[in-house]
C-alpha cells in the first residue's frame, strides 16, 4: 500500500505537521482528563450530585438558555439512555446513564445540545461527550436553583395519554419494582439532604458544597466532641467522595419521619460553619477522629 504523501495532509491554517500533531495530543490528554468539580460554579451543583449518584426517581425542570422547548434534568430513563423527546417537544436528560465518559458535567452539556434540537420522539443513547458539546454554563442559567420532584416509581416515563403495549407495561412494572423510598430532607443548610430507606435501617446522605479538606477537619472536630449525630438512634456512618465533594452519611431508625431531620441538619450545618471558619488546630482527639473518618470514606467517582 503507497504511503499517504505529506503533502496531501489537511493541516490546520497556520500550524506545521509537528505543531498539528503536538495540537492533536494536547487534545487528546485534554479529554482524558477528569473535571475535579464537573458542576462547580452551578447554583444547583448538590442537586445534580444527587441525582446522579443517590437518588432512585426524581426530575428536575432546568433553567436552559436559549431553548425553545421544556426541558427536564431526571435520574434515570427508559433504558438507562442519555436523552428522550416526548412527541410534544418536552425534553428530558438523565444523570444516570449506561454509556457515559468519566466527565459528567460535559455529558450532561452533550445531551444538553442534542436535546435542543432534536426532533420529537428521538432518544439519544449515549451522553458520552466527544468534544463537540459547548460549555456547560452557556446551556444553563449558573444561578438558577431546581426545584426536585421524588417520585415512587417510573410512570413519568411516558405522557399521562400514552398507551402500554405488554413489553412496555413489563419492562416498567420491572423498573419500579427496585424503588427504595426516597425524599429530600428541606431546611436551611448547606447542599442538599435526601432520606432514602433500604431496609432494615434508614439513611441520611448530605450533598455538601463545602471545601473537602475542611469540611472533614469540622466534622473531626465535631466527632471529637461526641456531636456528630442527628439524635437519638442515629449514627454516623462515613462519607462518600464523589464529584469533587463530600457527602456526609448517618444510620438512623426506619421509624422516624423523613421530615424531623430538618431541624437537625440546620443545627449540625451551624457548627459545621462556625468549625470551618474558626479553622482552629486539631486536637489529639480531632485528628484520631480524621483518621477514622478518612478510613471509612467511599469514593465513587
Amino acid at each position: 500500500m503507497a504511503k499517504k504523501k505529506k503533502n496531501d495532509e489537511q493541516l490546520p491554517e497556520g500550524m506545521s505537521r509537528r505543531q498539528a500533531k503536538l495540537a492533536a495530543r494536547a487534545a487528546e490528554r485534554a479529554a482524558l482528563d477528569r473535571d475535579p468539580r464537573p458542576y462547580g460554579g452551578l447554583a444547583m451543583e448538590a442537586d445534580l450530585v444527587a441525582l446522579q449518584e443517590f437518588v432512585p426517581s426524581a426530575l428536575a425542570k432546568l433553567p436552559v438558555t436559549g431553548f425553545d422547548r421544556d426541558v427536564y434534568v431526571a435520574t434515570v430513563l427508559p433504558g438507562a439512555a442519555g436523552a428522550m423527546v416526548w412527541d410534544d417537544g418536552t425534553a428530558f436528560v438523565a444523570l444516570q446513564t449506561q454509556s457515559h465518559t468519566h466527565n459528567p458535567g460535559r455529558d450532561l452539556a452533550f445531551a444538553l445540545a442534542w436535546a435542543k434540537d432534536a426532533t420529537p420522539g428521538a432518544t439519544l443513547a449515549s451522553t458520552a461527550a466527544d468534544g463537540t458539546q459547548p460549555a456547560l454554563d452557556t446551556l444553563l442559567d449558573a444561578t438558577g436553583p431546581l426545584t426536585v420532584e421524588a417520585r415512587e416509581d417510573f410512570n413519568w416515563w411516558l405522557p399521562a395519554d400514552a398507551s402500554l403495549d405488554p413489553a412496555t407495561a413489563q419492562s416498567l412494572q420491572a423498573a419500579n419494582d427496585t424503588i427504595m423510598p426516597s425524599r429530600q430532607v428541606t431546611g436551611s443548610f448547606d447542599g442538599v439532604a435526601w432520606w432514602i430507606d433500604p431496609g432494615d435501617k434508614a439513611h441520611i446522605r448530605w450533598v455538601r458544597t463545602d471545601d473537602e479538606d475542611k469540611l472533614m477537619r469540622a466534622l473531626a472536630r465535631i466527632s471529637a466532641a461526641g456531636a456528630l449525630d442527628l439524635g437519638e438512634g442515629t449514627k454516623f456512618a462515613g462519607v462518600f467522595r464523589t464529584h469533587g465533594i463530600a457527602v456526609p452519611v448517618w444510620d438512623l431508625p426506619v421509624d422516624v419521619a423523613y421530615d424531623t431531620y430538618g431541624p437537625l441538619l440546620e443545627k449540625l450545618d451551624k457548627k459545621i460553619a462556625a468549625s470551618i471558619e474558626a479553622d482552629e488546630e486539631l486536637s489529639a482527639d480531632a485528628r484520631r477522629a480524621l483518621e477514622n473518618i478518612k478510613s471509612r470514606q467511599v469514593t465513587i467517582r
